[in-house]
């Protein structure tokens, strides 16, 4: 039975979940949220015969707080869990802003241990406006983040149904409950990574399968600032598009999600 924690650096350690049998599936969850978020998603992976694994990113759930966190550091912690775990031929399977970090881990740890990359509603490759083109002005960051210091709750509750349109009043307390949990610290270096980060170069070098899996009603990271400028980086990748889905299809097409991702798998 694998350990519940894997140790990273200064004493740290990171809550791991790790169920089922057969071909790995590792799971990143995106910003604000822990690995409880992919719950129905990997248990319809088990059901295909698939080993899924899930991490509570550092400050997240239940691993520990050390207090920083950035683009490196997390794709270092990535590579502790894959080490600790001696996973081979993975499938490596990311939500929004968890994109930076699988990329990013890529860039550095390469594709020995990795047979496939699914990004699933990808925040990226560059989501700050620049040369004039599309995305965040400075300004709005500015506001978006003092907004997520100072009034947490509010923000949550103004984005929530944009995330998952219709949902339950229990899903949205049990989502908003795994927010508001997180270390603001790390909340808030999370956030800047994804919008200060310029993915674009370690994208277009990314030498595995990749396939991209995105809402056409994503409010959170538009399809065509993310998902498409990804599909034209990237060399070979696939793009499905869910019709009518909005930022948080991991709980709201789940079923969906685990079967395309089992297909993937399977190829």
């Amino acid at each position: 039975m694998t350990a519940p924690f894997v140790e990273i650096a200064d004493g740290h350690r990171l809550f791991l979940r790790d169920w089922g049998s057969g071909p790995p599936v590792l799971l990143l969850a995106g910003w604000g949220m822990d690995s409880r978020i992919w719950g129905d998603v990997m248990v319809a992976l088990n059901a295909h015969g698939l080993r899924t694994i899930a991490y509570d990113r550092r400050g997240h759930g239940r691993s520990t707080d050390p207090g920083r966190a950035d683009d490196e550091g997390l794709a270092d912690d990535l590579a502790r869990v894959v080490a600790a775990l001696d996973l081979r031929r993975v499938t490596l399977v990311t939500h929004s802003g968890a994109a930076g970090e699988a990329i990013r881990y890529l860039a550095r740890y390469g594709t020995e241990r990795i047979a496939r990359l699914v990004l699933v509603g990808a925040t990226g490759p560059r989501m700050m406006a620049d040369d004039g083109g599309p995305g965040l002005t400075p300004e709005m960051a500015a506001a978006m983040r003092a907004r997520l210091a100072s009034d947490l709750p509010g923000w949550i509750e103004e984005t929530i149904e944009p995330f998952a349109p219709g949902h339950r009043a229990a899903l949205g307390a049990w989502m908003s409950g795994m927010v508001q949990d997180v270390s603001r610290r790390i909340l808030l270096d999370v956030q800047d990574a994804i919008l200060s980060v310029d993915l674009r170069p370690e994208a277009a070098r990314l030498a595995l399968p990749v396939t991209l899996i995105h809402g056409d009603r994503d409010a959170s990271a538009p399809l065509d600032l993310t998902a498409r400028a990804y599909a034209r980086l990237i060399p070979g990748a696939e793009l499905v598009v869910y019709a009518g889905a909005a930022h948080g299809l991991i709980v709201t097409h789940a079923a969906r999600l685990a079967a395309d991702i089992a297909g993937r798998c399977a190829s």
